[in-house]
């Protein structure tokens, strides 16, 4: 959840980056996730910290993954299917084999 003091204290007037304190405002970012950057007391752009934009990334990504899953799902939706269990009751898998193989991983 956003606190408006978090906001408040993510707010870098520009005039900081031409009083050269951009490498003060960059340090910043090691503990904090963004900074709004403000122009003529208006928001001009947002700084993120690389561990903000990975995150941010990666939610992209799965989202996109999770459309193109509903995506499918819902061109197949006539197409009978097979639960797990059942897959992997007629492969003779049992969840102890699953347990047992641990994690794969692909390359």
């Amino acid at each position: 959840m956003v606190y408006t003091t978090d906001v408040l204290n993510s707010l870098v007037p520009i005039t900081q980056f031409n009083r050269g304190q951009a490498s003060r405002i960059f340090d910043r970012l090691h503990t904090e996730n963004q900074l709004i950057v403000l122009k003529n007391n208006q928001p001009a752009a947002v700084i993120l910290s690389p561990a903000e934009f990975g995150r941010l990334s990666e939610i992209e990504e799965d989202y996109v993954l999770l459309m193109e899953a509903a995506e499918r799902m819902a061109g197949n939706a006539s197409v009978p299917t097979s639960s797990m269990n059942e897959v992997m009751s007629e492969l003779g898998i049992s969840d102890a084999d699953l347990a047992k193989a641990g994690d794969v991983a692909i390359e």
